[in-house]
């Protein structure tokens, strides 16, 4: 399973914690209030801020907070954010993607960079790493919504591209161009998805050990702790062995 993947899955077993959910929620907000600034306050007619909201349900941010985050586009309040992405290599060369919205980039670059070498890592230039991923569509479902099988014929049948099925769930892959069509079409197949939402995939990945994974998530910790950074994405593998560890 790709090394993103892992890292969701580590999130989710080690929870959050009050602070971090509503550090979580306001990235979120952040997201649903810049792709309802970018176009239709409408989340039926603005494919991005209606898989922004859908993101935000997924992870159980209330309906007035997501009513807020809307209203406040709307209104025009706000800063105006700014979307960059950075690129860089963490502990054991392991490649890292940080996308940010900021209202500062100076800031926001020194933040990033200091984080990076605080933690055994190097900030690179834009395109350092990016030739490692893939911009791609996921979309992830428990377990409980169908065998293998079920899911893979609901999901080419919507215009996905590739399936992976464990005992912890399936995810779903499709090009970032069609994720809305996609999701649109699994919805009425399978139900509400558990999240879905654009991502970096890895194309090659790094086998990390344990030492090398705390390191690295020490890292990842400390990068999605600063409110200007909105998502992490690594090239890492690791065994269960290792992951079970952690």
């Amino acid at each position: 399973m790709a090394g993103h993947s892992k890292w969701a899955n580590i999130q989710h077993r080690k929870g959050r914690q009050d602070a971090a959910r509503s550090k979580l929620f306001s990235k979120l907000s952040k997201e649903i209030t810049v792709a309802a600034k970018m176009g239709d306050p409408d989340p039926e007619k603005n494919p991005r801020l209606r898989l922004a909201v859908k993101e935000a349900k997924s992870q159980s941010v209330p309906k007035d907070v997501i009513e807020r985050a809307i209203k406040k586009s709307v209104a025009g309040d706000g800063d105006d954010y700014e979307e960059i992405r950075y690129e860089g290599y963490g502990p054991n060369g392991v490649a890292v993607i940080v996308e940010a919205m900021t209202d500062n980039r100076n800031r926001t670059a020194s933040t990033v960079r200091s984080t990076f070498s605080k933690n055994g890592g190097n900030l690179g230039e834009t395109g350092s790493v990016g030739f490692m991923f893939d911009r791609k569509g996921e979309v992830t479902y428990p377990a409980s919504v169908g065998d293998a099988d079920a899911v893979f014929e609901a999901a080419i049948e919507a215009g996905a591209e590739d399936v992976e099925s464990s005992e912890d769930g399936h995810i779903i892959w499709c090009e970032d161009t069609d994720l809305n069509e996609v999701s649109n079409a699994l919805e009425a197949a399978l139900g509400e998805s558990d999240s879905t939402k654009l991502v970096w995939k890895p194309t090659t990945t790094t086998e990390m050990d344990l030492e090398g994974m705390q390191k690295l998530m020490k890292l990842i910790d400390a990068l999605e702790d600063d409110d200007d950074v909105q998502r992490v994405t690594a090239n890492f593998e690791a065994s269960d062995e290792v992951m079970e560890q952690l």
